[in-house]
């Protein structure tokens, strides 16, 4: 595959016409792994909406959905080595290739609503995680909501207990890897654009996700029960190519971050909407059960997976936990 990728790289140097160029418009590949009528989805495509119209055609965005480019394993390489432009990966894509700070956005419970989300991604905090994209040669230019996650399975699981011995599918985090395994669940590591099938053929047992990937994915048609958790949080970081974004005029850029600035607004106003219709469709399709926690049922959850703070506080850094606990309103943990 890092051929291919090296390969697509190569042709896109060839073809591409640089900004001094008045005849070709500059083109922007924009990857992603969900369906069009996603959060991301939408926020994509008004992003080539926007980004069209400000630069007067000048610069031509095609939207590449449901990894129809590449999976979301090749994706960041091949944005890296240049074979596409514009990636949309969730927090925890960034681990794998040494970023391990984003990851603390896959602890459980640590994001209680998307206002306090929002004081973090907003402030700070969330420009200097940003910034550690750079060294990876890529330049972060925004954040977009998916929403809140939810547990499905082929049991119903309402105790901490349910999970046990249960193959969940995780996207590549050590937190989410050590969240399940403190459920005595079993974390298997899988491509989102494979789930659908490991969950129709028995693969894995069951995953976490947001209502909107759950509906679009046919996920409620292959799981029985589907338990309202919001024990965790799925959220992306808009990337370029910063050897790309860099070399832009600096008209084109200001005119792209314009059209960012708005999609993004656009999108992250549409999360919650795409959420509660998509759990309003699931309901209606009658094939999930969907399952509601008592109060000491959601207490028993937080309490078996509190010790994932500090399983993993070496790898994320114990100060940034305590300084994103802090901007949440929980103060450190002890």
């Amino acid at each position: 595959m890092r051929k291919l990728i090296l390969a697509a790289a190569s042709i896109a140097a060839l073809t591409f016409v640089g900004p001094a160029s008045a005849q070709s418009p500059i083109v922007i590949k924009f990857s992603h792994v969900v369906a069009s009528d996603t959060p991301k989805g939408k926020a994509a495509d008004k992003f080539k909406e926007l980004a069209e119209k400000y630069t007067d055609g000048k610069v031509k965005v095609e939207v590449y959905p449901n990894s129809t480019l590449y999976k979301d394993k090749e994706e960041l390489e091949a944005l890296q080595l240049g074979a596409v432009q514009m990636l949309a990966p969730s927090n925890s894509k960034f681990g794998p290739i040494g970023i391990k700070e984003f990851e603390v956005f896959d602890l459980p419970y640590i994001l209680p609503d998307l206002k306090t989300l929002r004081k973090v991604t907003d402030g700070p905090l969330g420009a200097r995680l940003l910034k550690l994209l750079d060294s990876k040669g890529m330049t972060g230019l925004a954040y977009w909501d998916n929403g809140f996650k939810q547990m499905t399975a082929n049991k119903k699981l309402v105790a901490p207990t349910d999970y046990k011995g249960l193959k969940f599918r995780i996207q590549s985090s050590k937190v989410l890897e050590a969240q399940f395994r403190a459920l005595g669940a079993i974390p298997q590591v899988m491509a989102f654009s494979e789930v659908y099938q490991a969950l129709q053929t028995g693969v894995v047992d069951g995953q976490e996700n947001t209502w909107s990937n759950i509906y679009t994915q046919k996920m409620h048609e292959v799981q029985k029960y589907a338990t309202v958790t919001n024990h965790g949080y799925i959220g992306y970081v808009v990337i370029v190519n910063k050897k790309f974004w860099d070399g832009l005029p600096g008209d084109i850029r200001d005119q792209l971050s314009k059209a960012m600035k708005e999609a993004t607004e656009y999108g992250n106003g549409q999360s919650a909407k795409e959420n509660d219709d998509a759990l309003a469709e699931i309901k209606k399709a009658g094939k999930t059960e969907v399952v509601t926690l008592t109060p000491e049922q959601d207490e028993a959850m937080r309490k078996a997976m509190m010790p994932v703070y500090k399983d993993v506080a070496s790898r994320v850094g114990q100060p940034l936990i305590d300084e994103f606990l802090k901007e949440t309103g929980r103060g450190p943990m002890n």
